[in-house]
């Protein structure tokens, strides 16, 4: 009987035969965090630990408030400077223009490579499976135990294999595809497990998009989010990756839990409607709803091509007057980019904001908060309930080319018709 990759990946880091179900201990290759570090550094020092066993493991990044929106958030961040500094922490992206989001710092500077196992304090670190990884998110206790022993114990998960077959029609992005995948799987529909996504949507697919079925894997429960690594991975890596590695695949005789298949030849624009991920439609099902804020960026849809597909829609033409367009790069790499091409000066002139890179508005942290009664369609990845300020407030998710047709009509709209 063949293997899975979490199968495969786990036996490789403890040198012998696992099976799903079991409690192993393993080592991290890099373990993540971003301002929340401060809290963990509470915890650390409350197990009595004063060193880090290993420092070049941990990859701390500044991204949730930054910069500093209150005097709280500054204090965090000074004790995490402090911290790094004091321990000898190597992998640390301040507040500045060399960092970013967390998800799309570790991916751009050769941490998120084929075979590694990388845990982060942060739900979405299942990002990196989309370069062959084994990425999860876990809880500060657990990192703080991370950093003073330099292991933890985790769960096999079993593993589910989602295929996904047919020719993606114009207008329809990766974020749909997973919007619907979710929509049908439920929110925890794949509640720790290991998803291995596959099938020629997704080795069609650019590394960036990939990115963004990872990324929500997080949403239907997901404990990985694994895609296989081929040439678009390893052009990806080739001048970035910050140690060897060696890729690791599934068996073709590989057990599954589950296989689903999804044929996305007929799927339509698709819209997470409040207060839940799993609550799609298609846009249509929405259309004419008024809008006051859209966001395109974060950790799911920052990247250059997502910038560049709401340039696509918003060249020439102009945000509507009642509406806030924020642009939110997914890092500094992204936004100077997205400079050089030009992409930057078409959404300024279409009246869009651009914000520095971070996760403000995202969880409703800060640079563009909800009031009550307001409605926003965002790139993000998440919609609950006071997620962006106001639990009176309504979020809808979307594709970079959705939220960008309906800031211009300020209302709810499928794109198709600027394509």
């Amino acid at each position: 009987m063949g293997k899975t990759f979490v199968e495969k990946v786990f036996e490789r880091k403890v040198g012998r035969e696992v099976k799903v179900g079991e409690i192993i201990t393993v080592e991290p290759d890099f373990v993540l965090s971003h301002d929340n570090t401060a809290a963990i550094i509470g915890k650390f020092n409350k197990m009595g630990a004063s060193r880090v066993k290993y420092p070049d493991r941990m990859v701390v990044v500044l991204d949730h408030v930054v910069p500093a929106a209150q005097e709280k958030y500054a204090l965090n961040h000074l004790i995490i400077r402090e911290f790094v500094k004091k321990q000898g922490v190597k992998h640390f992206y301040d507040v500045n223009s060399e960092g970013g989001i967390c998800h799309q710092v570790l991916s751009e500077k050769g941490y998120a490579l084929p075979g590694y196992v990388i845990l982060g304090a942060d739900s979405h670190t299942t990002t990196y499976g989309a370069f062959g990884a084994f990425s999860a998110g876990i809880g500060r206790s657990e990192v703080a135990a991370i950093w003073a022993t330099g292991e933890i114990w985790l769960k096999v998960p079993g593993s589910f294999k989602i295929e996904i077959k047919g020719r993606v029609p114009e207008g329809v992005t990766a974020k749909d595809i997973i919007l619907h995948i979710i929509g049908e799987i439920g929110a925890d529909g794949a509640t720790y497990k290991s998803v291995e996504f596959t099938g020629e949507v997704v080795k069609n697919m650019s590394q960036s998009s990939r990115m963004v079925l990872s990324n929500m894997a997080a949403e239907m429960g997901a404990k990985n989010g694994y895609i296989a690594p081929d040439e678009k991975t390893f052009e990806w890596i080739s001048d970035r990756a910050k140690g060897e590695f060696e890729a690791i695949y599934p068996d073709e005789d590989a057990e599954y839990e589950k296989v689903l298949e999804f044929n996305v030849s007929n799927l339509e624009p698709q819209i997470a409607a409040p207060h839940t991920v799993d609550n799609v439609f298609p846009v249509k099902e929405y259309e004419g709803k008024r809008i006051h804020q859209g966001l395109i960026g974060t950790c799911t849809n920052g990247r250059l091509e997502d910038l560049e597909m709401a340039a696509k829609i918003l060249k020439g033409r102009k945000v509507h007057k009642d509406v806030r367009l924020l642009i939110l790069p997914a890092s500094w790499e992204v936004y100077k980019a997205a400079l050089k091409e030009g992409i930057i000066e078409t959404l300024v002139e279409a009246g869009a904001i651009i914000l520095n890179s971070g996760c403000g508005p995202c969880l409703g942290a800060h640079e563009g908060v909800l009031a009550k009664g307001e409605v926003a369609i965002s790139t993000s990845n998440r919609n609950f309930k006071g997620r962006m300020g106001s639990k009176e407030a309504e979020i809808f998710l979307a594709s970079p080319y959705t939220v960008a047709a309906s800031a211009i009509e300020g209302k709810i709209t499928d794109p198709r018709k600027y394509l």
